[in-house]
């Protein structure tokens, strides 16, 4: 199941930049463990879903998951071998702009082994550095 928003308010976005860190979705508040981005980068809703099944399969199916980005961005190209001018290209795929420190996935009702195991198979499907953090408690 491909991710991508219902409906969007602008057919196409100028590409952007991903500068600073992040300041909001940057802490563990669902489950008790995190992965957190290390580096600044685009991640598809492919990879979103890559992500979601192994970690589903690695966990066994029991734990929770949560996805705390989503995919909101339009990326645009045009073919190959097109000569310029004719506007701007077709929508490529979808993208979720994510900055250092934003948490990607969350796990919960899993042990911490499992959760080490189930985020280095997700690390493998993101383009970008991730860590593994834990959840903070809040007194």
């Amino acid at each position: 199941m491909a991710y991508m928003p219902k409906r969007i308010k602008h057919r196409r976005v100028h590409r952007g930049r991903l500068k600073g860190y992040a300041t909001r979705g940057n802490r563990v508040e669902f489950g008790d463990y995190g992965l957190q981005s290390l580096d600044a980068g685009w991640i598809t809703g492919r990879q979103i879903e890559a992500s979601r099944i192994a970690a589903n399969r690695a966990t066994g199916g029991v734990a929770k998951i949560w996805i705390r980005i989503f995919p909101d961005k339009p990326i645009s190209a045009k073919p190959a071998e097109t000569r310029m001018g004719k506007g701007k290209g077709d929508i490529e795929f979808w993208a979720a702009p994510v900055r250092p420190g934003t948490i990607l996935f969350e796990l919960g009702n899993v042990t911490e082994e499992k959760a080490k195991l189930a985020f280095k198979r997700v690390a493998h499907k993101m383009p970008i550095k991730v860590r593994m953090v834990r959840r903070v408690p809040t007194t």
